[in-house]
């Protein structure tokens, strides 16, 4: 166990889900196990944390549902599975977590969703409303859409980069075996678990090759390193464990499962805050006043129209911006929820007049000080 992080309090986490926990190792999808999780989730969530879900198990549902057909090894034959299991999986997400009392959401992404910035700032917004409200967003890639060139491939590395996306502190990975051990356990009696692995490298990814022991999904240890190795430069620590665990959630959330634990490098605004500054071109620039400026160094404030005085370029939103002061010295970078055009009619405003001006609004913030970076 890692005693640093027993009893640490998790503001937000990701929990994934692989197929064979869903089946519990079986061809079909197990209703007492989605039952379990769904509360096991609701008492993080009443615990005030804010929770993603991101789910596997659609084309399973798909096989399920179609009395498994023969196999087919093309993508149009996955697509198919997964449009006819998607709807099904979801169905029984939202009525396991009803149970409960939880409303959950549906919110299924491709790639480009999440490369595209303006979609990927759409998908940040999306989640902040839901998590605001204590909805649980129930994730999964767009299966039934999704080629070669969009899918993001594994939903472990989906789970990474919506922990990415929200600043999750803590992505939690649940699979078929307790996490990483230095060999395959059931090949190897010698086999050690690692219950921390303090830096992912070459000699990691060697020990994580493999497949899912069930064979139910498509993913196996490797794909959980390559997602741990993402998240945990993110600022998001990782712990994978065994979903078939009693209590596994609040177990590891807790430190008392066992699992295998891949610190964080940095804390999620950090990672937020390396990435913004990375950017040495931006698209553009906004001026503020000394008060929108005295809000955003001092304060700790969002940008808002209201302290904007002129804007310099044709950004576009989700485009990175500088932002400058009166006297045009860079004060912050960060990404704009509105194009140029716009900032540029409602600068000024007060925030409750942006629906009147616009037509429309993003929200109140020019930029959020969740996507603002202090230079």
């Amino acid at each position: 166990m890692m005693s640093d992080l027993t009893g640490k309090k998790w503001r937000r986490v990701v929990i994934k889900v692989g197929t064979s926990t869903l089946t519990a190792g079986t061809p079909r999808l197990n209703p007492p196990r989605m039952v379990d999780l769904a509360r096991q989730i609701c008492s993080v969530v009443q615990a005030g944390t804010g929770t993603v879900l991101v789910t596997s198990g659609a084309q399973q549902a798909g096989r399920e549902h179609l009395s498994h057909p023969v196999e087919r090894r093309n993508i149009p034959y996955s697509q198919m599975l997964a449009a006819v299991g998607q709807s099904r999986l979801m169905s029984l997400w939202e009525h396991y977590f009803d149970l409960y009392g939880l409303t959950v959401a549906q919110v299924l992404l491709t790639r480009e969703d999440i490369e595209d910035r303006q979609r990927y700032l759409n998908v940040r917004d999306t989640f902040e409303a839901l998590l605001q409200r204590g909805i649980v967003p129930v994730v999964n890639e767009n299966d039934a859409v999704a080629t070669d060139e969009i899918k993001v491939g594994e939903n472990d590395s989906l789970a990474a980069m919506v922990a990415n996306a929200i600043e999750a502190d803590l992505l939690v990975l649940l699979t078929d075996i307790d996490g990483l051990y230095t060999a395959d356990p059931s090949r190897d009696p010698n086999a050690r678990f690692m219950d921390r692995v303090p830096v992912i490298d070459d000699a990691i990814y060697k020990i994580a090759t493999g497949s899912s022991r069930s064979g139910m999904g498509s993913g196996g240890m490797y794909t959980k390193i390559v997602a741990a190795d993402l998240a945990v430069h993110s600022g998001t620590t990782v712990a994978i464990a065994n979903g078939s665990h009693e209590q596994v959630i609040s177990g590891v959330l807790d430190g008392t499962v066992r699992a295998t634990w891949f610190p964080a490098r940095i804390s999620p605004s950090e990672g937020r805050r390396r990435w913004l500054l990375a950017h040495a071109v931006t698209s553009g620039s906004v001026y503020i006043d000394d008060g929108a400026c005295r809000a955003l160094t001092e304060e700790g404030r969002s940008l808002l129209a209201v302290g904007v005085t002129s804007t310099e370029g044709t950004f576009a939103r989700g485009e990175i911006v500088s932002v400058r002061n009166h006297a045009g010295r860079e004060i912050a970078r960060g990404l704009v929820n509105y194009d140029a055009a716009d900032v540029a009619r409602i600068q000024g405003h007060h925030s409750v007049d942006l629906v009147d001006t616009l037509g429309y609004d993003y929200g109140p913030e020019v930029i959020h000080r969740n996507n603002l970076a202090l230079i």
